[in-house]
């Protein structure tokens, strides 16, 4: 072996055994085809894997770490569209290019239209398709950098099924954290949508429980009667149509966490039956005189003031204190605005499979950013994912825009200024003064604190901004 032949292959055993490189698999059934485009792509430093047929090239997309594939479209057995099919079932975000004749370019247009990246015609020039594996793999590249970043944040953000950064839904991860080891009951308020079932969760998985079932029940949705029986079970012959005996959710959730949503619609009955069984740790089936010991945590939730609930003599005193051993408040999302870029993140990733045909999407324009800070969020969190799952569906580019936004959300945007809210004796000069600080506040959030992209958002100079940071004696936020 000459020198030249000799450092050739000493640097390509360096670049396999430290760098990762780009792995590339090719699908023809011509090994003629496998033979030739493997040498052109293995001399542009591509690591090659190749396989005579789809269900082949299935098989080593699951087992191996791919950046693309290169594919022929007319093949024996399963076509070029039928494996571009179920590659996109095991991984939407891998690109695909198709190889195709002159005749079958109307098929090579529908490949394109469920998902492949490009085709190219055979016969080729390989330095056509050189320039269109750079361009694909390079696509590919920012998507799972994408995903590493975002896995990374939510990581660094998540207790248990929870995302969140800011101060108050730390705050909460706290009092999680703490309460899990334990076995007292937990009382969880808060507002429709602010993830109070999710927090119940984090509890019982973070706990010595989390091998025993978690039960849900949720207290409003059925009648008063059908609900004793859903949750102390009933005997054989109870009452007209109980054919057999049944257990009931406290029987259930025996060893593990009954989680009691909307607490509040329980009636003045089931309040009593609920406080015995917190006391005394047993329940009796409806139509049955037997006593059967339970051991369960409970944790209850509500959207009501259970305070002024018990003022107005809907809701048991001592069956609020029974209850109310630990309590922790789910805020709205309004009140964690910090959360929400992050949160859009999430749910982006998470309906990431809703776009069937469509280029990925790495995030929202400035102005939808906008518009989310801006928005009252009355559904909290459940109404922020709804949204996103909607446009997910329906936008057509790789950055949502406010175009893709819903027309009733947008006009529920409220941006005017609420005059009935100041005092009518305020000066201008103090009212002026305020609305800036709180507009610089915001945008400060909104930018994470970059001062530059913060100044940006608000139309100043980033030595302005500055010196309003001092004025208002604000938190400095980074200067980059």
């Amino acid at each position: 072996m000459n020198a030249f032949l000799f450092l050739s292959s000493i640097a390509r055993g360096l670049v396999k055994g430290n760098i990762k490189m780009e792995t590339i698999l090719i699908v023809d059934d011509e090994k003629n085809y496998l033979l030739v485009l493997s040498a052109v792509l293995e001399d542009e430093g591509y690591e090659v894997l190749t396989a005579l047929n789809g269900p082949e090239a299935l098989e080593i997309q699951k087992r191996s770490d791919l950046d693309l594939i290169v594919t022929d479209m007319k093949m024996p057995g399963m076509s070029g569209i039928e494996l571009l099919e179920n590659i996109k079932v095991i991984d939407p975000d891998l690109p695909v290019i198709m190889m195709t004749a002159h005749g079958t370019v109307d098929k090579a247009v529908e490949a394109m239209q469920k998902g492949a990246y490009s085709y190219i015609l055979k016969p080729f020039d390989n330095d056509r398709l050189i320039i269109y594996v750079k361009k694909a793999i390079a696509m590919f590249q920012v998507v799972k950098e994408n995903r590493r970043l975002r896995d990374a944040v939510e990581s660094q953000y998540r207790f248990g099924n929870i995302i969140a950064k800011s101060k108050v839904m730390q705050d909460v991860f706290k009092t999680i954290q703490k309460v899990s080891p334990s076995n007292a009951t937990v009382l969880i308020e808060g507002e429709s949508g602010t993830g109070k079932e999710l927090a119940a969760k984090s509890i019982h998985f973070n706990s010595p429980r989390r091998d025993k079932p978690f039960i849900a029940v949720n207290c409003s949705a059925l009648a008063e009667n059908l609900l004793e029986s859903e949750l102390f079970g009933h005997e054989k012959g109870a009452f007209t149509g109980a054919a057999s005996t049944k257990k009931g959710r406290f029987e259930l959730a025996d060893g593990g966490t009954l989680f009691l949503d909307e607490i509040g619609e329980l009636s003045a009955n089931l309040q009593v039956k609920l406080l015995r069984v917190l006391q005394e740790k047993t329940i009796e089936r409806v139509g049955g005189v037997r006593t059967i010991s339970v051991d369960i945590r409970i944790i209850a939730a509500t959207n009501k003031n259970l305070k002024e609930e018990m003022v107005n003599s809907r809701f048991r005193e001592d069956l609020f204190y029974r209850l109310n051993v630990v309590h922790i408040v789910m805020p709205p999302l309004r009140d964690r605005q910090d959360d929400i870029p992050l949160l859009v993140g999430h749910f982006i990733r998470k309906y990431e499979s809703e776009r069937k045909a469509a280029a990925p999407v790495t995030g929202v324009e400035q102005e939808v950013d906008r518009l989310f800070f801006n928005y009252s969020w009355p559904g909290n969190v459940r109404e922020l994912e709804n949204l996103i799952e909607r446009v997910m569906i329906l936008c057509s580019n790789d950055v949502i825009r406010v175009t893709d936004l819903p027309q009733g959300f947008k006009d529920n945007v409220h941006n005017a200024l609420h005059l009935e809210g100041i005092p009518k004796d305020a000066k201008l000069y103090e009212t002026l003064a305020m609305v800036e600080k709180a507009m610089i506040e915001r945008a400060l959030k909104m930018a994470d604190n970059v001062q530059a992209h913060a100044a940006a958002m608000l139309g100043i100079g980033k030595s302005g901004l500055n010196q309003k940071i001092k004025k208002y004696n604000l938190e400095l936020g980074s200067k980059n």
